[in-house]
């Protein structure tokens, strides 16, 4: 009865399109309500307090600053040079181009709708020019934006691992080397599907609209091979950027600093770089940047608080527990469980964000994971990856949003265009689910713990 309160409510108000948020709180609210009367609502306050009064849950409004200030200081633009010089010649180099640069981009900023935000103004136009239509411009760019809550420093990693550890201690460290491989073959997919989309398309012979040929890009439709000094001088403006993963996992992993620590590295990283190297951070910028970087924190921590209260009525009601059993009764099969679990969560990713999901589903599915000794660092990844492509799923996959509004296309023309992409993603999940060699490979080449 609790539980179909519980879910029902919160369900019901997010097809009735009420944020996130304030679902989790209003559904958490009248359960408590229910089951403890009006001294339930006394436990609000200091679940909420405790949930965000951690020490490394402060990396996350950190990462979120740095990804901001990265985003305004020209770093993301000076790495689309360089892959461009890199790849740009090649026929479907602007794909290449795309993915790559998401994927250092994800390195910096730790989150999807940032990456889709950051390189989407410049890459969705090119590749439009480079006679691709812009919704499958759009689909590719909200998709390879994804791969930012995979590739470390990931804020999804970061809170998997504070909700997973009030059952069993998980190393963020851990997670963000695992994350790395996992990450690398979802775009080299999402590459294969945009070839893959133009080839179908070059066989049709379609041809630019005006509305689309009008859509302003800073990268050229056609480009000759970069010469070599070239090459090297984009590699020479980009390197302060590339040099920002190094620096963040370098530290962690060379024990000078923690997540935590790094993050707040990154942000003076990006601050020095921007206004001695670049010199592109002026005071009207850094305005924006503590404006914008403090909304997304304060949108991210409300989310987490409330979370963290459906968490504990999930807990404390024994849902978790029955909901575990149910699985188990359905099957005990390691395979048809992973499998499952699979499909509760592309469904779940579907409606609702990253670090909700997290808070849901850690308590209920980690207990089921437990029993079958699959390794935790290996579900968080697989978990993970599921609320990636949960990012740019309809109907609210909000890197869809994102590209669609850079774009000017509707939210369905790309959610029809984002097809080939989710189809491919999915085979990558499933690969990642049922070969663990994936992602504990190099955590365990580095002997990372």
């Amino acid at each position: 009865m609790i539980a179909l309160l519980l879910f029902g409510v919160f369900f019901l108000l997010i097809l009735l399109r009420i944020p996130i948020g304030l679902s989790l709180a209003v559904s958490s609210m009248m359960v408590l309500f229910v089951t403890l009367g009006t001294r339930g609502f006394n436990l609000i306050a200091d679940i909420m307090y405790a949930s965000v009064a951690k020490f490394t849950l402060l990396a996350i409004p950190f990462f979120i600053l740095a990804g901001v200030i990265m985003e305004h200081s020209g770093i993301s633009k000076r790495l689309i040079n360089f892959a461009q010089a890199l790849v740009g010649h090649y026929k479907s180099g602007i794909v290449f181009i795309t993915v790559i640069v998401a994927v250092f981009f994800a390195a910096i900023s730790g989150s999807g709708p940032a990456t889709v935000a950051a390189i989407g103004g410049i890459l969705i136009p090119a590749l439009v020019k480079n006679g691709y239509k812009k919704e499958t411009a759009a689909g590719l760019v909200a998709s390879s934006g994804s791969i930012g809550i995979i590739i470390p420093p990931s804020i999804a990693f970061i809170v998997f691992a504070v909700v997973a550890g009030d059952q069993i201690p998980v190393s963020i460290g851990r997670l963000f080397i695992a994350g790395i491989v996992p990450g690398v073959l979802l775009g080299i997919g999402l590459v294969l599907a945009m070839i893959y989309v133009r080839w179908r398309s070059d066989r049709s012979e379609r041809k630019l609209t005006t509305d689309e040929a009008n859509l302003d890009g800073e990268i050229a439709a056609t480009t000759e091979r970069a010469s070599l000094p070239e090459v090297g001088k984009s590699f020479y403006q980009a390197l302060w950027g590339l040099l920002i993963p190094v620096i963040i996992l370098g530290g962690i992993y060379g024990g000078k600093f923690t997540p935590t620590e790094a993050a707040v590295v990154a942000v003076f990283y990006g601050l020095f770089v921007g206004a001695f190297i670049y010199r592109e951070l002026t005071w009207k910028k850094l305005y924006k940047i503590f404006v914008d970087a403090s909304v997304q924190t304060a949108v991210v921590m409300f989310i987490v608080s409330t979370a963290s209260i459906f968490a504990y009525i999930i807990t404390t009601e024994q849902i978790a527990r029955d909901i575990s059993n149910a699985l188990l009764s359905i099957s005990e099969n390691p395979i048809v469980i992973l499998l499952l679990i699979n499909i509760i969560l592309l469904i779940a990713g579907a409606f609702i964000d990253a670090i909700s999901a997290l808070y849901i589903f850690v308590p209920i599915l980690l207990p089921v994971i437990l029993i079958f000794d699959i390794d935790p660092t290996v579900f968080g990844v697989f978990m993970t990856v599921n609320l990636a492509i949960g990012l740019f799923t309809p109907p609210v996959g909000l890197n869809l949003y994102v590209a669609s509004g850079i774009s000017k296309s509707s939210l369905v023309d790309v959610s029809k265009a984002i097809i080939p992409f989710v189809i491919v993603a999915i085979m990558v999940l499933l690969c990642i689910t049922y070969i663990p060699a994936i992602s504990n490979f190099l955590p365990d080449l580095l002997n990372v713990d």
